[in-house]
């Protein structure tokens, strides 16, 4: 499976970054980082199957909306839904095309993937620098016989724009009250602890944790798997101990409306549900009604409509989850034929 991802990732990624002028039918987008790795992953089967290519710029959510707005793109694509509100005054339609895990990952010696437990709680603690050492109490009673370092713990975040950070401060927010009155919740904060750095997408996270040790930071989780990383089990809501991966992002995503949502934009962080992840989020694609490329514009929408119908098993082998059939099929009758493409 790791060999499989690599290459299709590899392969993916030659596909986003190639820029051919002579096709007139390849499409743009940019933004989030956090579905890089199925986003590549369509647009080399998409391509084999259309000779229709891909250029998606993985600069960040924030960097998604600014590219999307300033008309340099066909799409842009953010983790940080935009609010209705914003979505209208701007002419844009918004639709959450993959499911997936935002996941603590640290680098301490000796210690396996979901072997160390962590609440919420603790989670917000570590990343205001409250809790400062590995070997601090609060962690210690959650992980009775595990062999804790007596090491000062660095935080490591996010350095740009990042809807991977608003899912994960939306979540904290949620779960430690002085996180939401210090810190708040959004696609870049001021992170408070005193012994932090950061790193430019998800990409930079995974390296920095990878590089510094007795470090934490959070990333998107098809590249914990990429990287080899040593993820946390997080305590939920339902007071269970769960481990990321497809099962417990669709448990956390099962219970969401998202017909019911305007704008289809919404968290989906701290569910209920005994096998629910609770940090798991949609990335969401941003299109104009009106765009200047309607051709183009009508690419997107087949390239996200021969996802929706033939990622899904791709989608899964990355462990991310597909959005449901009824889903889908909302997004083709209610948000698709706004978009004008002739």
């Amino acid at each position: 499976m790791k060999a499989l991802f690599t290459k299709s990732l590899v392969a993916g990624a030659i596909a986003l970054s190639t820029v051919t002028t002579a096709i007139a039918a390849d499409i743009t987008g940019a933004g989030a980082t956090f579905p890089y790795p199925i986003y590549a992953k369509w647009a080399e089967a998409y391509k084999a199957k259309t000779k229709t290519g891909l250029n998606y710029q993985s600069i960040g959510s924030s960097g998604g909306i600014k590219q999307i707005k300033a008309k340099t793109v066909d799409f842009g694509a953010s983790d940080a839904p935009v609010k209705f509100e914003d979505l209208e005054k701007d002419g844009l339609v918004q639709f959450p095309a993959i499911i997936g895990g935002v996941v603590p990952v640290v680098n301490i010696d000796g210690l396996k993937p979901g072997q160390l437990k962590v609440t919420g709680d603790v989670l917000a603690q570590i990343f205001m620098g409250y809790i400062v050492n590995w070997s601090d109490k609060q962690i210690a009673a959650l992980n009775p016989g595990v062999k804790l370092p007596n090491e000062s713990i660095t935080v490591v975040h996010r350095a740009d724009g990042s809807g991977t950070t608003a899912i994960f401060t939306d979540y904290l927010a949620k779960v430690n009250p002085k996180w939401k009155e210090i810190v708040g919740s959004g696609a870049a904060v001021k992170w408070p602890a005193a012994s932090s750095i950061g790193g430019k997408g998800n990409e930079g996270v995974a390296a920095n944790v990878n590089r510094v040790k007795n470090s934490i930071g959070y990333v998107e989780y098809a590249y914990t798997k990429k990287n080899n990383m040593t993820f946390l089990e997080i305590k939920n809501q339902a007071g269970q101990f769960v481990a990321p991966d497809d099962e417990t992002f669709a448990a956390a995503a099962a219970g969401t409306d998202w017909s019911k949502v305007p704008g289809m934009g919404t968290f989906i962080t701290n569910a209920p549900g005994a096998k629910s992840w609770p940090i798991t989020g949609a990335s969401f694609i941003l299109m104009y009604k009106q765009p200047e490329n309607k051709a183009n514009s009508a690419e997107v929408i087949k390239f996200f409509d021969f996802a929706f119908k033939e990622g899904k098993k791709m989608a899964a082998e990355l462990d991310y989850v597909p959005m449901p059939d009824a889903t889908t099929d909302f997004i083709r009758k209610n948000v698709w034929t706004k978009i004008s493409t002739k």
